[in-house]
């Protein structure tokens, strides 16, 4: 009798440690992130090493999220060296400085991106400062993989603002949302491209500058005017694409990062949700003299006032510029005192689509007691987490 109750005890707790077990493997699981497949998707590295704005990186990985057939990542050099690049189907080099991205990549790396082009057939996108890298301009450090050269380097920080530029009939074929439009682009110190050979017939060409960019005279005038824009060509057995402007820091413009991803990787263009394809959106040129960047640092100063109606003003006004650092500036305004201006700051969020706020947002979310400006925060997180 007393073997059978050992027995039986044995049985019991062997039951128990089962059901703890698998209690354990359930919370666990439960708890632990799903992994998210991205066996499927078009897996495009984004190159943050020395060199790359951070801004830049931020704000392309942010504008790839538009595209749900697109998996985005960023790669320093140290990534490149290690046999990274391998995993991925599109590379690109974003703003900032083209010279310091080559020089973080080294030479070995420089090799292994012509590699991935030329011999493994993959994509390249190459913006501002990475349409700098992609070019053959004699006597400039660069990738040497598309046919163009850069034009008038000593002048090369010519401006920032927001640029005119067209499309011709082959760029309507790869953007035809953008057709019977004005279109503009933010712009900062972005190349002045030109086929290196003159005498070939550009087939390349997507689109063209229509804004002569000088502001203060600085740089020569009619220079930029039907320069070429944003290109898209063979380069060995890949594809590259270069663009003068900041598609992933224009409201309403975004969504063109995506498309070239998918253009370079040779995959089916797909449809963008309206909120994002909204060319409207813009509708003059606005360039940052020194007059105009005066007044931003003063609209700045006004932020910090104590008149929540200067305060809205400023917040507007910087917003009709389309200030590209008012933008950031936004996220700041989310932890005011003031409700309105919380509010307020959360709406321009939601209208200049930036997303890297989301973090912010779901913060003053938990924190926020008045009941309009709650609103106004959740519709916003709604919007920009549609991406």
């Amino acid at each position: 009798m007393l073997t059978y109750n050992i027995f039986r005890m044995k049985i019991k707790i062997s039951v128990i440690l089962l059901s703890v077990l698998l209690f354990s493997c359930k919370t666990e699981n439960e708890n632990t992130p799903e992994k998210k497949d991205v066996s499927n998707k078009i897996k495009v590295a984004v190159f943050s090493g020395n060199g790359a704005s951070p801004v830049c990186v931020t704000e392309t990985l942010e504008a790839l999220k538009i595209d749900k057939g697109i998996a985005g990542k960023a790669i320093d050099g140290h990534d490149v060296a290690a046999g990274e690049l391998s995993k991925f189907d599109v590379i690109i080099f974003p703003g900032g400085s083209g010279s310091k991205e080559l020089n973080n990549l080294g030479k070995s790396g420089v090799d292994s991106i012509r590699n991935f082009v030329i011999k493994k057939g993959k994509g390249l996108i190459g913006i501002c400062a990475g349409a700098f890298m992609t070019m053959s301009t004699d006597g400039y450090p660069s990738l040497k993989l598309s046919g163009y050269k850069q034009l008038d380097r000593p002048h090369y920080n010519r401006g920032r603002g927001l640029v005119e530029f067209s499309l011709n009939e082959r760029g309507l074929q790869h953007f035809p949302e953008l057709k019977n439009h004005k279109l503009f682009l933010q712009y900062y110190d972005g190349p002045v491209m030109q086929l290196k050979d003159s005498t070939k017939k550009d087939t390349s060409e997507l689109g063209k500058f229509v804004s002569d960019i000088h502001p203060d005279n600085f740089a020569p005038a009619g220079l930029t005017l039907g320069k070429t824009f944003l290109y898209f060509q063979n380069s060995g057995n890949g594809k590259i694409a270069g663009i003068a402007g900041h598609p992933e820091a224009t409201p309403g413009m975004r969504w063109m990062v995506p498309r070239m991803a998918r253009l370079v990787s040779n995959k089916k263009i797909v449809k963008y949700d309206t909120f994002w394809v909204r060319p409207q959106l813009n509708d003059k040129e606005i360039f940052f003299d020194r007059a105009l960047r005066k007044r931003e640092k003063e609209l700045f100063y006004d932020l910090l006032s104590d008149s929540a109606e200067l305060q809205i003003a400023a917040m507007d006004t910087l917003y009709s510029y389309r200030s590209r650092p008012a933008v950031r500036w936004n996220i700041g305004l989310l932890r005011d005192k003031n409700p309105k201006i919380r509010k307020h700051a959360a709406y321009l969020l939601m209208q200049a689509e930036y997303s890297a706020a989301l973090p912010d947002l779901q913060t003053a979310l938990k924190s926020e007691a008045d009941q309009n400006v709650k609103k106004q925060i959740s519709r916003t997180i709604s919007v920009l987490s549609g991406i």
